[in-house]
């Protein structure tokens, strides 16, 4: 049997990981060298990134590093404590500065999606808005849209919208013009 058949079975009893069992096990070193991110208490393998991919995150790094004044720092690629079964590295992330430990919820989140957009917006807006994320935006770079999702709740995001990739953005008051910043294709 593999293991899709097993995944898929409703039958066979499983248990996911925690957000503390995952932590525990990057600590050990049981991870090092694994590309994996807890989403919903699985271990989700991370898509290494094209040069596209990798390009829209400098730029926007570039671009937004310095726009926002204290105590929120841009976060790259790094862990967001989202759940109790969830600990997502998004690529980039508006968060508040901590003393110590990973954020637990943002004021946005961007996902830049070329292959993982199932991931990115069927399984991932529901742990976003359950850590209470304002916004959270999906740059879908074959299509040259953006999904924002806004009014995050317990069943997820009220309001979704498929906009241009021109469309008027804006963050704790910062506009954010995503075809000013990004290279056309």
């Amino acid at each position: 049997m593999s293991l899709e058949a097993v995944l898929a079975d409703p039958a066979v009893p499983r248990r996911g990981l925690t957000r503390a069992q995952y932590d525990a096990l990057i600590d050990a070193g049981a991870l090092d060298g694994v590309e994996v991110e807890l989403v919903e208490g699985v271990l989700v393998d991370v898509v290494p990134q094209g040069d596209d991919h990798a390009d829209v995150i400098a730029e926007l790094t570039h671009a937004l590093a310095r726009r926002f004044p204290e105590p929120w720092r841009v976060r790259v690629q790094l862990p967001l404590a989202a759940t109790d079964s969830s600990e997502p590295e998004p690529d980039l992330a508006i968060a508040q500065r901590l003393g110590h430990g990973k954020p637990r919820t943002a004021a946005l989140v961007i996902e830049v999606t070329v292959t993982t957009h199932r991931l990115d917006l069927v399984h991932k807006p529901a742990v976003y808005a359950a850590a209470g994320v304002e916004q959270y935006w999906v740059l879908d770079l074959p299509a040259r849209e953006v999904v924002v999702h806004r009014e995050p709740g317990p069943g997820g995001y009220a309001e979704v919208q498929r906009l241009p990739w021109g469309a008027p953005l804006s963050v704790l008051g910062v506009p954010v013009d995503l075809a000013a910043l990004l290279p056309p294709r």
